[in-house]
């Protein structure tokens, strides 16, 4: 943050000061100006946060770049073409990535701060103590307090971890030079799009995890998408156990067992995604009674309050929901309550994720195993995509839409997707499970064709249709 942005006003009486000024701190902070609330938004070093400075923006922008380079590759899928592209100036990449990070972050997060009269932006160390909110040391006079001071990466429990010069996916994005093979540890979403993303690029990539890659998602979906990077070139491993980890000469060893033998995984580079952690320490929790759940996120209500009275918290510091959608949701539902008389509910219950892989996978409500967990009487329908007329025209059938009904109600309960346009497939079902409709209604609605988002419709026929026999637009 420049100096020039930087507003320091001790002694000032506020409505609410807020802790992190990321995605989930400008969400709160402009929902309370518009209400004419006198609002403190505390920042630390960079202002904006993980995603436009660390996180969603670059990572999508040099996840794209690596599409393109994979896109020109797989041209000759159509009989008659071919195509070839690659890295030719790697820095350049990189500073292209930079620039867009930079004018983000002037256009959305610093240029905002002028358009909102009541937002003070403060530097400095906000810390708790038994009188209340510090500044730098110095009383900060305020009503009520929201943290949002996000997550950073967190380092798993291997031998040796500490004494490897690992990467993380904040550091990943800012190498000067393409690493010649690369072993990403850690198989969610993070660990998956970056491996991907690094071996479409042209670096020798494994993936290695201790479950399977993608834990959360349907069976069927991890399973496809392990498949998929594997025919890609990635070297996938699942079911290890981590035994130690260290630094030989030009490269980093990972001692792994699985089936009860031991091996040696080496790269050049190692790249940990293996979690967040949330952003608590140094805060004072402790002195203000702030209590954390098992995952060191801070405990909220449904109303985004902590244990301490007056003080709320809300995104990646709650460990839950770590989507920045969702950090700004919950932030703006937090600052309305905060000024309120705290009416508004948080609620997940049709929160849409996505999974920047090519394909994407993208999901929303409940999964098979979750649906039977919660007491339903569960249907599922499974349409593998060379069933659905948009990915036979681009001869591009990696994939499978699965949906979860109510066998009892016909209700929608949940979606899943693994196709190149998942991502701006999932908002349909999202809407579809919010407002009740049942996969019989949703099966009748008309949906344009030679498009994705049809395939939706043809999963919700198959719980009772055989969908191999129906023509195209049939229904």
């Amino acid at each position: 943050m420049n100096d020039c942005c930087s507003i320091s006003k001790q002694g000032q009486e506020y409505d609410l000061a807020i802790i992190g000024a990321g995605s989930a701190g400008f969400s709160a902070a402009i929902t309370a100006a518009e209400q004419g609330a006198k609002v403190a938004l505390i920042g630390k070093g960079t202002i904006g946060g993980t995603c436009v400075n660390v996180g969603c923006v670059p990572s999508k922008t040099l996840i794209r770049a690596a599409e393109a380079v994979h896109g020109a590759a797989m041209a000759a899928r159509f009989p008659g073409l071919s195509g070839n592209a690659h890295v030719a100036n790697w820095r350049l990449l990189i500073k292209a990535k930079d620039d867009l990070v930079s004018s983000l972050r002037q256009k959305k997060y610093i240029d905002l701060l002028s358009e909102y009269n009541g937002i003070d932006y403060l530097e400095g160390d906000a810390v708790f103590d038994e009188t209340g909110l510090l500044l730098d040391g110095k009383k900060l006079v305020v009503r009520k307090t929201l943290i949002a001071t996000g997550s950073s990466p967190a380092f798993p429990d291997i031998p040796g971890i500490e004494n490897v010069p690992c990467l993380t996916s904040t550091t990943a994005l800012e190498l000067d030079r393409l690493p010649r093979s690369l072993l990403v540890i850690g198989g969610g979403y993070i660990g998956c799009e970056l491996a991907q993303m690094f071996a479409r690029l042209g670096s020798a990539v494994t993936l290695v995890t201790r479950s399977r890659i993608l834990p959360d998602a349907e069976p069927e979906i991890a399973a496809a998408l392990t498949r998929i990077l594997q025919n890609e070139g990635i070297i996938v491993r699942t079911g290890l156990a981590y035994r130690c980890i260290d630094q030989k000469q030009d490269e980093i060893e990972l001692a792994v067992t699985a089936n009860n033998q031991t091996e040696i995984l080496a790269a050049e580079q190692v790249l940990l995604t293996t979690g967040r952690r949330p952003n608590t320490s140094g805060l004072g929790l402790e002195a203000a009674d702030i209590q954390l759940n098992a995952n060191g996120g801070i405990i909220v209500d449904d109303r985004m309050r902590t244990t301490c009275p007056d003080v709320y918290a809300a995104g990646d510091v709650t460990g839950r929901d770590q989507f920045v959608y969702m950090a700004a949701y919950g932030a703006k539902l937090a600052a309305q309550n905060a000024l309120n008389r705290d009416e508004r509910i948080y609620d997940n219950k049709t929160m849409p994720w996505v999974v920047f892989t090519d394909p994407q996978v993208a999901g929303v409500g409940l999964s098979e195993v979750e649906a039977k967990n919660q007491g339903f009487s569960v249907k599922t329908s499974v349409v593998p995509l060379d069933q659905i007329p948009r990915s036979l025209a681009a001869r591009d059938t990696r994939g499978l839409i699965k949906l979860i009904a109510d066998a009892t109600t016909d209700r929608l309960l949940g979606a899943q997707i693994l196709a190149p346009e998942g991502s701006d497939s999932i908002q349909t079902m999202a809407l579809a499970i919010r407002f009740g409709m049942t996969a019989g209604e949703f099966g009748n609605t008309i949906f344009p064709y030679l498009t994705t988002v049809e395939g939706l419709k043809l999963a919700a026929q198959g719980f009772a249709k055989d969908v191999t026999r129906l023509s195209c637009c049939a229904g």
